[in-house]
């Protein structure tokens, strides 16, 4: 399957709107990947775009996450990142009336796959900072290269977040660049702007709140304030496999 590459302009709030209340039309599946993944376009009041759609149902049994929940946790990386005000990850929304029964959908990047971490230059991988951090913050356990894309306009995005935000320590990347490295201010800044929102009923602790468990959020905000407190990029520990498979 060839998605269309279907290029649009909308401002964000627009996109979220239509990802929630377009028409669905299935257009195929993606068959890489252990999960039912599916191309759909969306068309809303005169406008259309693709977005990605990952039912519940179509989640593969895993012994260490419960069952259907990480079309959630694709949707939590969203309102992560926008808290941080980083825009690293697409528009990504729950919907309940997808073809296949509730699922996420989240706005199709379009972008070169032959273009991914593994043949970025030097300058564009020492962009992945933000990235690198949001990873260590949402305990992400699948970061391969092919899940950077670069868009059009140079735009870093990340995708596939179904296997983030364990309570526990989960981290497998390949994005260990920064190993050693003081985090920067502006990116500090940003997790203390995003811990303390997390403290009180702010609208990104009630958007987590119903996608994440209690132990999940509150195993979040440790990780951020841990970083506050220790402001280095840390190097993958020897003696856990900290690297996902396949690489790409």
């Amino acid at each position: 399957m060839n998605p269309q590459a279907v290029e649009n302009h909308l401002p964000k709030e627009e996109i979220l709107k239509i990802l929630k209340e377009g028409k669905t039309d299935l257009k195929g599946q993606f068959i890489l990947g252990s999960n039912y993944t599916f191309l759909v376009q969306l068309k809303h009041q005169g406008k259309t775009f693709q977005a990605v759609y990952k039912p519940q149902k179509g989640e593969m049994p895993l012994w260490d996450f419960p069952a259907e929940s990480l079309a959630a946790r694709e949707c939590a990386a969203f309102w992560v990142s926008e808290a941080l005000g980083w825009e690293l990850v697409p528009p990504t929304i729950m919907r309940a009336d997808g073809p296949y029964g509730p699922g996420s959908y989240q706005y199709f990047i379009v972008h070169d796959p032959q273009q991914h971490y593994f043949t970025f230059d030097e300058a564009t991988r020492q962009r992945l900072q933000p990235s690198a951090l949001f990873d260590l913050i949402i305990n992400n356990a699948d970061r391969k290269g092919g899940h950077i894309l670069l868009d059009k306009e140079q735009h870093l995005w990340l995708i596939d977040h179904g296997l983030c935000f364990h309570a526990q320590p989960k981290l497998r990347t390949v994005i260990w660049d920064f190993s050693g490295e003081k985090i920067r201010d502006d990116l500090l800044n940003a997790l203390r702007i995003l811990l303390d929102s997390l403290q009180v009923d702010s609208d990104i602790h009630q958007q987590l709140a119903q996608l994440l468990q209690k132990s999940e959020l509150d195993a979040l905000k440790s990780r951020i304030l841990f970083y506050i407190e220790h402001p280095v990029f840390p190097p993958p520990d020897e003696h856990q496999r900290q690297f996902p498979w396949p690489l790409v």
